[in-house]
């Protein structure tokens, strides 16, 4: 299995209190590794890290098997992009002006117009993002999720072989949150690209990851495909709740059921458990 990115015991730290601690993880090649967790337990940090955004105290973050930190600026926002939770919006930028953007890594300083590559790429991330019948509108004139795919092409104007992405689905309501990951999905899967990201929904993480990462105090307490990670010990270890897991009589996925106040799921949950494939 080829890595393009791996984490070895990293250690973060602010202001001397620990966030991350003996922290190993790879990102296999064309996977989507979805890194989860509550809140305060290091899941942006260590993205943040992976994209040379933090310095570990201990240990290294390998891309293509060379330490991040060697890599001139330019040459590794050739091999890596890095979206963040809430990207500022420029004023007035069209659709096609913000992914041209991500062409900036591949150009020369004195560069001041685009060339054919760069106008190929461009077309092939708004393609791949089905951004490309909005091309010429205005940024702030889309909608949330609309917004969020712009984003995403530009960074894969940058033809990076790996992506990160910091909490995509944030903000987006149930229908823009499925096509975000159906996107990411596709990346993988038709694009080969390397995806690692931040997210919330664990039902969602198990439904369009290959690999999840469970982070809780800043350690990885479970790492592995969906089947193998999802578990009631495991989400009771990491967010402090007591849940049922079933599997998905349509997707074999797991899928995560919390208690009601003071009790075991209701009627339809358990009814869902017994029909069920073991």
């Amino acid at each position: 299995m080829t890595v393009p990115m791996r984490a070895e015991g990293v250690r973060l730290a602010h202001g001397g209190a620990p966030i991350c601690r003996d922290v190993s993880l790879d990102l296999p090649h064309a996977e989507v590794t979805a890194l989860v967790g509550p809140n305060g337990s290091g899941k942006s940090t260590l993205l943040r890290t992976l994209a040379r955004l933090h310095r570990p105290e201990e240990g290294r973050v390998l891309l293509d098997g060379r330490e991040v930190a060697s890599y001139p600026p330019r040459e590794l926002a050739r091999r890596l992009a890095f979206l963040t939770q809430t990207p500022t919006v420029p004023a007035g930028i069209t659709v096609a002006e913000l992914v041209a953007y991500g062409r900036h890594p591949h150009q020369g300083l004195l560069s001041r117009s685009a060339g054919g590559d760069d106008r190929d790429t461009v077309e092939w991330a708004l393609q791949a993002t089905g951004m490309l019948p909005l091309r010429d509108r205005p940024l702030d004139r889309l909608s949330g999720g609309e917004r969020q795919r712009a984003w995403i092409a530009m960074a894969l104007a940058q033809r990076a072989g790996v992506l990160l992405l910091d909490e995509p689905t944030t903000y987006l309501d149930i229908r823009y949150q499925v096509e975000v990951l159906r996107l990411v999905r596709s990346l993988a899967d038709e694009h080969g690209i390397t995806v690692a990201v931040v997210l919330h929904d664990l039902n969602q993480a198990a439904a369009f990851a290959d690999t999840m990462a469970v982070l809780a105090g800043g350690r990885i307490v479970a790492h592995g495909r969906p089947a193998e990670v999802m578990t009631e010990e495991v989400v009771r270890t990491a967010f402090g709740i007591d849940t049922t897991v079933i599997t998905d009589p349509h997707t074999g996925l797991p899928t995560c059921l919390p208690y009601r106040r003071g009790g075991a799921p209701g009627p339809a949950a358990a009814a869902a458990s017994t029909t069920s494939p073991a």
